[in-house]
């Protein structure tokens, strides 16, 4: 089989005029990024169609696909005649150079341009990369030179951040040799920024700038908050981010409209494409189909509790994703045999699918779908142990070929889809917003992740009890923990129980609008491992990028 990159460049695209055609824009609604890419020049407005969620079992080295699931089915639902819009996020460049290299789906369900998408793309990143820094840079030469609003150099809580794994940068030494106050520093991945929050979770122009402003930057020697807007500087990260805050309009190997904006992790930030994006796609489609990232104890979580929140939308239907393999693997089977049939395995790890399954049912309300990316490795026995398995749940399960059919693959996922769509359901929460901060960690670790409590350290609850006091108690939280159980043990695999979850940190984004609590030994800033993905992307003497998947 051609490798990803070789599909996508045989890919005969449509002009981006076609594609933003078929969502009913013409070329005043678009601003052009060369032939294949656009971004939205103004906000789309009509009655909302409806929306699909696509989440995730938690990952597994053997990768579940959710991109590539949430690409074919998008095509599939095209294909039965659906009018139909993605709504993805943008790949960062930590991920594609670290562990992905590359994330715009895979096989025959792919969103291109690839090489564009994967890597610079229209530059959204790297403006948010910039404000905020200037915001960094100005804080720092504020302290330099008269300091009139009394910063404390000791008690800077902003961050600077690039789009990079660089485990060098997460704790630094800044203003050495006299070029400033002397003091600690530690990066964070863009994709984990405030900025990239705000940008994500922004309603406006207006509403991005009032966001911007609200971040806290430290406090005084009095104590007292010191926030962006003290320092005048959020008309500046605004103007730098005038044309990111515009979603970025794309398409698949098979025309379908993809509006793809915002990257933020789901394991260290509130990971969700922008609102912008899916509103925009609710707009001007009959079905949008998101995703968020990594499992469902994560992304859907914070999609659910704190995006809809703030979005007032709602699924329709989520679709979970799993692969025979990665549910072996939950169930303990070693990597080097996934291939071959192993139902003991398969059975011990079926339960890390039904949790995520049951949560969305249960928890949230919302009817749910599974779909199971086939390998050609699944055996008969194995594809019914999942079918059983699922339908005793009360869910419908669906083995997909979208890697290597594309929309064809996906056909059969869609009409499911189409099915457990049709009704109205409340969508419920994992927690009530005005309880206090720590009974609604609780709740996301007994509801969602199925826990037995938490455990703060003195340093969270102390940074609890001033979130409180400082008017930040009622807002959602984020759980920034390991993406590999649903637990903050990585080593927990499949669905563990008896545990607490030991939260070490908080931290107040008051420009996002949400209090992250840092759990386990999650790092903000992630790091490369030893054969980075990097290694293997190259340009050919044609100035053709090889290595990209």
């Amino acid at each position: 089989m051609l490798s990803d990159i070789e599909i996508a460049r045989a890919c005969k695209m449509k002009d981006i005029g076609q594609v933003a055609a078929e969502l009913s824009l013409t070329e005043e609604d678009i601003e052009r990024y060369g032939k294949y890419k656009a971004k939205l020049a103004r906000m789309p407005e009509g009655k909302p169609g409806r929306l699909v969620l696509v989440t995730a079992v938690n990952p597994t080295a053997s990768g579940e696909g959710k991109t590539t699931v949430s690409i074919g089915l998008a095509d599939g639902m095209r294909r039965l005649g659906a009018k139909v819009c993605l709504a993805l996020r943008e790949p960062s460049l930590g991920p594609v150079f670290g562990i992905k290299g590359g994330a715009a789906g895979g096989g025959y369900a792919q969103v291109v341009p690839m090489e564009d998408i994967n890597l610079h793309f229209t530059g959204d990143l790297h403006a948010i990369t910039a404000a905020n820094n200037l915001l960094c840079a100005v804080a720092d030469n504020h302290i330099f030179r008269e300091n009139e609003l009394d910063i404390d150099p000791e008690k800077i809580y902003f961050r600077r951040c690039m789009d990079m794994n660089d485990r060098s940068l997460r704790n630094i030494t800044v203003g050495q040799g006299g070029e400033g106050k002397e003091r600690e520093e530690h990066f964070e991945i863009t994709a984990a920024s405030e900025v990239m929050a705000i940008l994500c979770l922004a309603t406006s122009l207006s509403d991005l700038k009032r966001r911007l402003g609200n971040i806290i930057v430290g406090e005084n020697r009095k104590g007292e908050y010191v926030y962006a807007r003290d320092l005048g500087v959020e008309g500046a990260m605004c103007a730098l981010l005038k044309d990111a805050i515009k979603p970025n309009l794309v398409q698949t190997l098979e025309g379908t409209p993809a509006i793809v904006h915002g990257g933020p992790f789901a394991n260290i930030a509130h990971g969700c494409n922008s609102i912008l994006a899916t509103r925009a796609a609710m707009a001007l489609a009959d079905w949008t189909v998101t995703e968020a990232g990594f499992g469902a104890d994560l992304g859907a979580e914070k999609f659910l509790d704190t995006k809809c929140r703030i979005a007032g939308i709602r699924p329709d239907c989520v679709v979970v994703v799993a692969t025979v393999k990665a549910l072996k693997l939950h169930g303990g089977a070693d990597k080097a045999s996934l291939s071959e049939e192993n139902i003991p395995a398969l059975r011990a790890g079926m339960p890390n699918l039904l949790k995520h399954v049951e949560n969305m049912q249960k928890v949230y309300n919302r009817p749910v779908v599974v779909a199971m990316n086939r390998f050609a490795s699944d055996t008969p026995a194995e594809i019914e142990e999942v079918l059983s398995a699922v339908e005793r749940a009360g869910a419908k399960a669906v083995f997909t070929d979208v890697f290597l059919k594309g929309g064809e693959g996906g056909e059969e996922l869609a009409k499911a889809v189409f099915a457990a769509a049709d009704g109205e359901r409340e969508l419920h929460f994992a927690y009530d917003l005005n309880d206090p901060i720590e009974k609604k960690i609780e709740d996301v670790v007994k509801n969602v992740y199925g826990g037995d409590g938490v455990t703060f350290s003195d340093t969270a609850r102390a940074k609890i009890a001033e979130a409180e006091a400082r008017g930040y108690g009622k807002t959602p939280v984020i759980i920034a923990k390991t993406q590999y159980s649903l637990s903050d043990n990585a080593k927990l695999v499949g669905r563990p129980s008896g545990f607490t979850v030991h939260v070490r940190d908080i931290i107040v984004k008051g420009g996002a609008g949400f209090v992250v609590a840092v759990a386990g030994n999650i790092m903000l800033m992630p790091g490369l491992g030893k054969h980075p993905a990097a290694e293997k992307i190259d340009v050919d003497n044609n100035g053709e990028i090889v290595g990209l998947s």
